[in-house]
């Protein structure tokens, strides 16, 4: 059997019968996904590698919890290895504030300041259109390259540029501007029926 040709559904489905080619063929398609990602939050090779693997062992565990309905499967480990990498630095930063010297601190940017530019980033990436804030989203967030967006969304390479360009050109005017962005937009990890670019 070609595992290959499998959809991500029919290899899940497999794995939850604990086939193990069916993990490896997942793990093969998605893999440098989820490394690029966990590197990029982590920004260290040994830390992101084991972030990889517990996202993958995660999903080998409880591959009976996945839902198609739920979102597609790359977006299910990307999330999972995201949160792991995030604990993982707030571990180290724990330990770091534990034997850190007070003067120190002071070089530490404003968390508060930090918090408040994260918002408006948020709330700027929400009034994008759809397909401009997914490309944004798949690179940034994601850690994917431009043809790994490309290649992801089915979507040829130069509207996969296109799209991220005009998207970050609108966040830095939604950003210098200080243009009002309201409380209660929706996220922007959920998709909204916008314009095509």
């Amino acid at each position: 059997m070609n595992y290959d040709a499998l959809s991500d559904e029919e290899l899940v489905a497999r794995m939850v019968t604990r086939d193990r080619l069916a993990l490896d063929a997942i793990y093969n398609r998605y893999a440098t996904l989820v490394f690029s990602l966990s590197v990029r939050i982590l920004s260290e090779g040994m830390a992101a590698e084991e972030v990889t693997q517990d996202a993958f062992l995660s999903l080998w565990r409880r591959a009976d919890h996945y839902s198609v309905e739920r979102g597609r499967l790359l977006s299910w480990l990307l999330t999972i290895a995201r949160n792991r990498a995030i604990d993982e630095l707030r571990r180290h930063r724990n330990i770091a504030e534990q034997v850190e010297l007070p003067d120190q601190a002071r070089d530490e940017p404003d968390l508060e300041e930090v918090s408040l530019r994260r918002v408006q980033i948020r709330r700027a990436l929400a009034v994008l259109p759809h397909l401009q804030r997914q490309a944004i989203e798949l690179a940034y967030y994601g850690g994917m390259t431009q043809q790994e967006v490309a290649d992801y969304l089915q979507t040829p390479l130069g509207t996969i540029k296109t799209r991220m360009r005009l998207g970050l050109q609108r966040l830095r005017d939604l950003l210098q501007t200080g243009e009002t962005l309201g409380e209660d937009v929706a996220s922007p990890m959920h998709p909204m029926g916008d314009s095509p670019t």
